[in-house]
């Protein structure tokens, strides 16, 4: 039958797998969440009030730093474990998950070098928390957060914000509302001047949070007590006081062993006259299994939250895990397959931005009705066809022979230089188209969730989409320049045609020809009609040349961008279809990580099924 102590100790397994997998697994926030929806202890005390000797006695072992001054300059995370009777006691640090101490004078030196690897040997303090565990069977199921103490004035050696910078720290537990606040007070002192009921009083003013502690009640002046604040007369809590009384300088110099000394603690609190009638409510173990019933009440109220954030948390990780896939199988046939899916998965986003289902095709379309005209109208024509050069082509084109009725040799000369030009526009168009395809073949790629398990397999689609836009870039090419070549190799009938017409209606041809073929307006007609026929020629290149770049580029890409890969991957053998699905490992590791969580939230939603019936 489940019970109390399997209750508590599951808070404890969640809230260690929390940090293991939370802090040294990706800092997942889901389980930050889920930590913080847990409760624990945060142990508050001024310096020198005596929290170290409390957590001792609660543990039953010596194991802390002592030492004047600020001894506790990190959070220590406790957690207690209790194992069945006979079982050795022994500790564990979060980071050094493979080390276990049985030797606590060990665990205590663990403690102060750690300490040291953040803060350094000196007196500065640092929020980074240093997590232990105890398994012991002299322990009840807890978990303790052994907060700095707090003071009043910075030392030498401590900056001058040292006394805001540890209020703040231990402000930033204690303030949040599942955890319970263990303030400790020594009784030689006032209690209207402790650090820590001041604190617990702004964060917790209803004292619902807080169980009070008495320490040092053996060292109050001789005729003194301290039954108004265990009573509550002093200072009311909601939960009662319980009264410490911890080892002496001397017995922790003589190295007392803990069991010794609880049953001293015991037999002073029996046989005091002071508190007498209060023995069964003090003293550490009291204090432990206050604090443990009072934790299971927490947790049973807090189980419908758990349950309902830890559900929430499995649907999440099943679908990520869905997200990464399943682990590759080693058979070469599915193997084979698991390729050619991904494949088709990265074809059909690709075919997806071509098509306009995702962006980018769009700015192939750019391409023929922006580039292309404004590349055509920027052709240096009005150079070509300036009454200057016209005049040189014609003459040169006339040799020692002047023309009788048109210069055809001129008008041919003048008409394949303009077209000559022709060719440029064209090839920037097909390269334009290609650079389009080839970074929609990279997002494609970036965009298929499935791939990104597989570097090497991205890296070879990547490889053979680019092989083969490269060839149909060729292709297109050398249709576009032939569509330029044919303008060029034959000149429209037609436009001859009406060239000793226009000739004729200046005038008697047999009479006007000698006198205007070298005049300035001959040369301007000439220019003029290549002109005509230059821009005639350019409207259909203009509608011809996409043509031919989609055909060549655009429709190849989306019809067999792949299939001399295809080709390729059926002739490889298992072990090369294997390094073809290497996983990029931080992938792998991820997977892991999920698997790990998910495997945690699994066990513990059976855990808090199996407990959360326990009254």
């Amino acid at each position: 039958m489940a019970t109390m102590e399997s209750l508590i100790g599951l808070v404890n397994r969640i809230q260690r797998a929390c940090t293991v997998l939370g802090d040294y697994g990706g800092g997942d926030t889901t389980f930050s969440s889920l930590w913080e929806a847990l409760p624990s202890v945060a142990v508050v005390g001024g310096q020198s009030s005596g929290k170290s000797s409390v957590l001792e006695s609660i543990v039953g072992r010596d194991f802390l730093p002592r030492g004047s001054g600020i001894v506790t300059r990190r959070p220590l995370v406790l957690q207690l474990h209790k194992t069945d009777d006979g079982t050795q006691e022994y500790a564990e640090f979060l980071h050094l998950p493979k080390r276990r101490f049985s030797d606590f004078s060990m665990v205590r030196k663990e403690i102060q070098d750690e300490t040291d690897r953040i803060t350094g040997r000196s007196k500065q303090i640092s929020p980074v928390p240093i997590h232990l565990s105890i398994y012991s069977p002299n322990v009840v199921n807890l978990t303790l957060i052994d907060l700095p103490g707090l003071t009043k004035v910075a030392v030498e050696g401590q900056p001058e914000t040292i006394v805001e910078d540890i209020e703040n720290m231990v402000r930033s537990y204690v303030e949040k509302p599942n955890s319970i606040i263990l303030a400790i007070s020594p009784a030689n002192q006032d209690i209207a001047t402790s650090d820590a009921i001041k604190l617990a009083r702004e964060v917790d003013p209803s004292g619902e949070r807080t169980f009070g502690v008495l320490t040092k009640l053996d060292l109050m002046d001789k005729g003194t007590n301290a039954l108004d604040v265990l009573e509550g007369r002093s200072y009311r809590l909601q939960h009662p006081w319980v009264g410490i009384v911890n080892r002496s300088q001397a017995d922790i110099n003589k190295n007392v062993d803990m069991i010794v000394a609880r049953r001293k603690e015991r037999e002073y609190f029996a046989s005091s006259p002071d508190y007498g009638h209060l023995a069964s409510k003090m003293g550490s173990e009291y204090l432990a299994k206050l604090l443990s019933k009072h934790l299971e009440t927490v947790i049973r109220a807090r189980i419908p939250s758990i349950t309902s954030l830890i559900n929430k948390s499995i649907d999440e990780l099943e679908s990520e895990m869905d997200h990464l896939g399943r682990p590759i199988a080693v058979d070469a046939g599915a193997q084979l397959y698991t390729i050619l899916e991904l494949c088709r998965a990265f074809d059909r986003i690709f075919k997806e931005h071509l098509d306009g289902g995702r962006p980018g095709g769009d700015r192939i379309y750019g391409v023929f009705d922006n580039q292309l005209p404004a590349a055509l109208r920027k052709l240096p024509f009005d150079r070509h066809l300036s009454l200057q050069n016209v005049r040189k082509v014609v003459s040169e084109a006339d040799g020692y022979q002047p023309h009788l009725i048109a210069p055809e040799q001129g008008y041919r000369r003048l008409i394949e230089g303009a077209l000559n030009y022709f060719r440029g526009p064209a090839e920037a168009s097909v390269d334009a188209v290609h650079f389009v395809l080839k970074e929609l073949v990279r997002k494609s790629i970036g965009e298929t969730q499935e791939l990104k398990r597989f570097p090497t397999l991205q890296a070879e689609i990547a490889a053979a989409a680019s092989e083969a836009l490269e060839k149909f870039r060729d292709d297109s090419k050398k249709t576009t320049l032939r569509l330029v070549d044919m303008e060029s190799s034959y000149l429209t009938v037609d436009f001859f045609r009406r060239l000793p017409q226009e000739v004729e209606k200046a005038g008697n041809p047999a009479t006007n020809v000698t006198v205007d073929r070298y005049t300035e307006g001959h040369f301007r007609r000439i220019g003029s009609n290549v002109s005509s026929y230059v821009n005639m020629v350019s409207e259909t290149l203009r509608n011809t040349i996409p043509k031919a770049v989609v055909y060549c580029q655009v429709r190849e890409a989306k019809q067999s961008l792949l299939n001399y890969f295809y080709t390729q991957v059926g002739k490889k053998e298992a072990k090369q279809l294997a390094q073809l699905l290497d996983e990029d490992p931080a992938l792998m590791e991820r997977r892991q990580q999920c698997a790990k969580r998910l495997e945690l939230y699994k066990s513990a939603r059976d855990e808090v099924d199996s407990v959360s019936w326990v009254r």
